[in-house]
């Protein structure tokens, strides 16, 4: 992708993007939403049928949870915060995305995360905790800690549609990579 200066370029070149499958089967790129300035980023791994006719993120079940573990895990709303997936648009059925799905979408989200340059980003299940992180390892091996990332850290955590289907242990887990992530910030001071 060539070099971009703001998200409002790189949001006009996503919505034409035909770089994959998936765009023949969209109903709307779900590009991210947020502060274009957020110290903090969440990454989860790709829009569902709900995300995919609103065009935004997080907007369904999962979003719910993950709009009251922001607000009450680090006092903020998704105003205050850029949250964007792994994949822009929707797998068929919900499926997870495939490895030249990921590959295609990849330079979006570097893009992003290159004019946001979060201080925290929250990786949101497997996806995007391997693909940031560059590791085969799973979510429930690598969360409950913070890893270098960029000129700051990841934090991951569980995708929100897992903690809907774990329960009171994995909303509990969350909500500790919540407060890990508070923390960061704070030491950080932006």
């Amino acid at each position: 992708m060539p070099e971009v200066a703001t998200l409002a370029e790189l949001r006009s070149q996503a919505l034409d993007c035909t770089r994959c499958a998936l765009a023949a089967g969209r109903t709307q790129v779900v590009f991210g939403v947020g502060d274009p300035e957020a110290a903090l980023m969440f990454v989860g791994e790709g829009p569902g049928r709900e995300e995919d006719l609103q065009g935004e993120p997080f907007v369904g079940r999962s979003g719910k949870l993950l709009d009251t573990l922001m607000r009450q895990e680090l006092g903020m709303d998704r105003s205050q915060c850029y949250i964007a997936n792994v994949v822009m648009c929707r797998p068929p059925g919900n499926r997870d995305p495939l490895p030249d799905e990921i590959a295609a979408c990849r330079p979006h989200l570097e893009a992003k995360m290159e004019v946001i340059d979060p201080t925290v980003v929250v990786s949101l299940g497997n996806f995007a905790t391997r693909l940031l992180l560059g590791t085969t390892e799973g979510i429930r091996r690598l969360r409950g800690q913070a890893y270098p990332f960029r000129s700051g850290f990841l934090v991951p955590t569980y995708h929100p549609a897992a903690a809907l289907r774990g329960g009171a242990e994995v909303v509990a887990e969350m909500r500790a990579d919540f407060v890990r992530a508070k923390g960061l910030l704070g030491a950080r001071g932006r």
